[in-house]
């Protein structure tokens, strides 16, 4: 079945590239890094397993090999889609590693800038918004704390930034990375209910100030796009003729609901990594405006055989150093500039 799945999502990449003829065209996307840690210890948090003598030997050598390969994958995406003017990354360790990715080769001709926070999450792991800087002008920032019932848990925060794309359009971005399913579905769903509520808390804020605010919600949810905490929580819809003024539309609902994925799950499709927008995103006048949702793939970033085949190629698999890339696909949104 993944193999029938990987070959639909590919012809429609094939579609894609139709709108990165057009000068006018915008793209933001998220992409989890699948623990881009560095190689030193850090005391203040778990990053035991990845030092060089740690459970996974994380040495220089590795550690080079996965940002080049991190580098390969965001290249590819900036070069065919003429973005990502923003992208909203997961799971990286501090703003180090952010600054020796865009260091690379492959990444420094898009003159990518970085915003970043450190959070409280036990294990060390990040939310960061990358931008060129040549296109994308940040106003502000700032992260917010989730908190929940439970006194003792520490998760990621959620990072807003707000700038303007290419001088003529304000755009708010809250990167996300929703607590896992760590325990359980039933038991974990509060931790992401409340990360819902949070995200809409945000969102709303703003479009309250604005009604026809350009609010992006991207990450990491844990959940896919029909989960309670989404539909329910955020409030997403999942079709855009019933978005109103102040609400949010999720267009990753019809690429899961037609079975294209960005992550695999014990052989088992999801698209928990979503991006979702602001009516005034979708029903744009002036400024950029909302074309379509993406998730992209290219053959290296498959297994080839075995048990998980067409699945993404991991860094480690049980343990085992595979070399590879991430366990998530990147995904992202197209934008169209508005004739005005």
């Amino acid at each position: 079945m993944l193999k029938k799945i990987t070959l639909l999502a590919l012809s429609l990449m094939l579609i894609a590239p139709l709108f990165a003829q057009n000068k006018n065209t915008a793209v933001i996307g998220f992409y989890n890094l699948e623990n881009l840690f560095d190689t030193e210890d850090d005391p203040l948090i778990n990053d035991d397993q990845f030092l060089p003598d740690g459970d996974y030997q994380w040495t220089p050598e590795r550690y080079q090999r996965k940002l080049e390969n991190m580098s390969q994958v965001i290249s590819l995406v900036a070069k065919e889609y003429g973005g990502p003017v923003a992208l909203g990354v997961s799971e990286i360790e501090n703003e180090r590693v952010l600054r020796d990715l865009i260091s690379t080769e492959k990444l420094k001709p898009f003159n990518f800038g970085i915003v970043h926070y450190d959070s409280p999450d036990r294990r060390g792991v990040d939310v960061a918004l990358l931008y060129q800087k040549d296109r994308f002008r940040v106003l502000s920032s700032h992260p917010y704390r989730l908190t929940t019932a439970d006194t003792n848990f520490r998760t990621r925060d959620q990072l807003l930034v707000t700038g303007v794309i290419d001088g003529c359009d304000t755009v708010s971005i809250i990167v996300n990375h929703w607590p896992s399913k760590l325990g359980g579905e039933k038991r974990s769903m509060p931790k992401r209910i409340a990360a819902a509520e949070l995200s809409k808390h945000i969102s709303d804020s703003l479009m309250q100030a604005n009604p026809r605010a350009k609010v992006v919600i991207l990450g990491d949810l844990n959940d896919n796009p029909n989960a309670k905490s989404i539909v329910n929580y955020l409030g997403a819809k999942s079709k855009a003729k019933d978005v109103q003024i102040n609400q949010l539309f999720n267009p990753m609902y019809k690429l899961y609901m037609d079975g294209i994925w960005s992550y695999v799950y014990r052989d088992e499709p999801n698209v928990i990594d979503q991006i979702i927008i602001s009516y005034g995103l979708l029903n744009a006048t002036s400024g950029y405006k909302y074309v379509s949702a993406n998730i992209f793939r290219a053959n290296f970033m498959l297994t080839k055989s075995g048990s998980y085949e067409g699945t993404p190629l991991r860094t480690f698999a049980a343990g085992t150093y595979l070399g590879g890339y991430s366990d998530h696909l990147p995904v992202f949104i197209l934008l169209n500039k508005v004739n005005q």
